[in-house]
């Protein structure tokens, strides 16, 4: 595969199996249980979760699943992330790892109740 684009979260989901697809969807179980109000969306080519702005992101990798709640997400779990490779504004959780799925609920809220927090954007009418 080259790069290709995904025109759903479905099909991101569809080119994947076994253990690999359990973990994508357990994370989008667990994004649309904990935060109910946003809208599963493909940005950047990455399933990701939305509100009024893109709240998380993740995509497979070959040895991990990036997870991706921007800069915030990330330096605000420093502390509880400093077991996992991270940088800017990303996270991977290797393969060979169970996900920490409340530690991934907890950043996703985090990031839910801080893109709330922003002053609304007002559209011309």
């Amino acid at each position: 595969m080259m790069n290709p684009k995904p025109e759903s979260v479905d099909q991101y989901f569809s080119w994947f199996t076994g253990e690999v697809r359990q973990r994508l969807e357990l994370i989008r179980e667990l994004l649309q249980r904990e935060i109910p109000e946003a809208t599963e969306v493909v940005s950047y080519s990455m399933p990701a979760l939305k509100t009024t702005e893109v709240l998380v992101y993740y995509a497979v990798a070959k040895k991990h699943i990036g997870f991706y709640p921007t800069n915030s997400g990330v330096s605000e779990f420093k502390k509880e992330l400093e077991s996992y490779q991270t940088s800017k504004g990303a996270i991977q959780f290797p393969h060979d790892k169970p996900l920490p799925l409340g530690l991934i609920a907890e950043i996703a809220k985090f990031r839910f109740l801080e893109v709330q927090a922003k002053p609304g954007k007002k559209k011309k009418t």
